[in-house]
């Protein structure tokens, strides 16, 4: 006799488990023993009578139940995919967002990298151009003093000279006005006598 499991498993397509090879005559419950029996003794009660029949309603109720229990895994897998796939949605959705926000951000500061560039090389072009102004300032600058200094240096050189020459030169002055002093002294003194004999 098969158990309900046996039952429920050859029901779905299985091969019933091997049963024990009767120890007996076929068909009628005696068991043969090579002891050596008496003849007269009495044979042993007929076997108990197999289990009461079961209708063939509560067989197939174990396969709905195996169905049902799968249908009940498979939904809550499906329930639990959906609650997975749900969570993994809302992850993407917020990591889209913040890569648009970054992106966004990223192109704003490349942006404004690109204006500070272009102001910094305004500047350094007028701070060259001003180098350049301010250098040929400084050639003029350096020219005019090496002319001052060579200026400078032959006042120095020849300062003594030039001291000794307008010295010179007041003194001659000095005896020319006084030349000139008497000339016009004498000449003076002349038309006076001159005037005197006139009159005379």
């Amino acid at each position: 006799e098969l158990s309900e499991e046996d039952r429920i498993f050859v029901n779905n397509g299985g091969t019933p488990p091997p049963t024990e090879a009767p120890g007996g005559i076929a068909g009628t419950g005696v068991s043969v023993s090579f002891v050596q029996i008496d003849s007269q003794v009495a044979p042993p009660p007929p076997p108990a009578t197999a289990e009461a029949y079961k209708a063939a309603g509560e067989e197939s109720g174990g396969v709905i139940a195996m169905m049902d229990l799968l249908v009940n895994d498979i939904t809550k897998e499906m329930t639990t995919a959906e609650a997975e796939e749900k969570v993994a949605q809302g992850n993407y959705g917020a990591m889209m967002a913040d890569s648009s926000e970054k992106r966004a951000m990223d192109s704003k500061s490349l942006t404004d990298r690109e204006g500070a560039k272009a102001d910094m090389q305004a500047e350094l072009e007028k701070s060259e151009s001003e180098k350049t102004s301010a250098g040929k300032e400084l050639m003029v600058l350096e020219q005019y003093m090496a002319a001052l200094h060579a200026e400078c240096d032959w006042l120095l050189q020849y300062f003594e000279v030039r001291k000794q020459a307008r010295a010179d030169e007041i003194d001659s002055l000095g005896k020319a006005k006084a030349v000139l002093s008497g000339a016009d002294f004498s000449l003076i003194q002349r038309n006076a006598r001159a005037r005197k004999f006139l009159h005379h």
